[in-house]
């Protein structure tokens, strides 16, 4: 069985420029997939990653663009479609995080988190679902965190904002179950990632795991590229834990 199983297949990974995200466009571009790697305002990071897929044998395009706003949503999607055709994968990693007092956090720092969760997502599958429906094939992952489900102190925004994304996973892979779709949700627990000073440390009670070493990008990315196959055709509305055993739930 060929290794390049998502030959004729793009996919669109949001916040790819590094980490998580860039290992998961690196993943799906040696299964075969195209991939458009799109970042927030990092272009040279994501020309890298782009160069890097090409250079493996792999066709990339970056596109550079905030997913909370419909019109740059719509504008990469077209550059997306206009260079490989139909987007049938789409990958939701595009986040923001921080740690502030819930009493000293403003409405604007709180709607800026869960805009670019919920939002993003909202205008990414609105733009990109209708070509996965005239294919009847099509797969969605979002990557949520293990904040929500345990609860971590100083983070009610991004507690919010991934809470929220589950459900929206979830509502999607019901709605579009019987068209060939599936949307489930990767959900890592502490990873060894360059993080940027706003993001602040890793909160102590998320990287007590049973597993006692950090995860690694390619662990999560390996996660997505699984449910991205075509032979993952029916597990939908899950969500896979990457966390080292520290949390056990569904």
């Amino acid at each position: 069985m060929s290794d390049k199983v998502l030959a004729g297949h793009t996919a669109f990974v949001t916040g790819a420029a590094r980490n998580i995200g860039k290992a998961t466009a690196l993943m799906l571009a040696d299964a075969g997939a195209n991939i458009v790697v799109n970042t927030l305002q990092d272009e040279a990071s994501a020309n890298q990653v782009a160069d890097e897929i090409r250079e493996r044998g792999g066709q990339a395009i970056v596109a550079v663009g905030d997913v909370v706003s419909a019109e740059n949503v719509a504008r990469m999607v077209a550059a997306g479609r206009e260079a490989f055709g139909d987007i049938d994968i789409l990958v939701a990693n595009a986040s923001a995080r921080g740690q502030i007092d819930f009493l000293e956090m403003d409405h604007d720092t709180f709607r800026r988190v869960v805009d670019i969760a919920l939002d993003g997502t909202f205008h990414l599958t609105q733009a990109i679902l209708p070509m996965m429906v005239e294919k009847n094939w099509g797969r969605i992952v979002t990557l949520g965190g293990i904040s929500w489900h345990i609860g971590i102190n100083r983070r009610a925004h991004n507690l919010t904002a991934k809470a929220g994304l589950t459900g929206l996973t979830r509502a999607l892979a019901v709605e579009f179950a019987d068209r060939g779709i599936t949307a489930n949700m990767v959900s890592p627990g502490a990873i060894e990632t360059a993080r940027p000073q706003s993001a602040g440390q890793m909160p102590q009670r998320a990287t007590t795991s049973p597993i006692p070493r950090p995860g690694h990008v390619d662990e999560v990315a390996s996660a997505v590229r699984f449910l991205c196959e075509p032979n993952q055709a029916y597990m939908t509305g899950q969500i896979l834990h990457i966390n080292g055993g520290i949390f056990l739930g569904t």
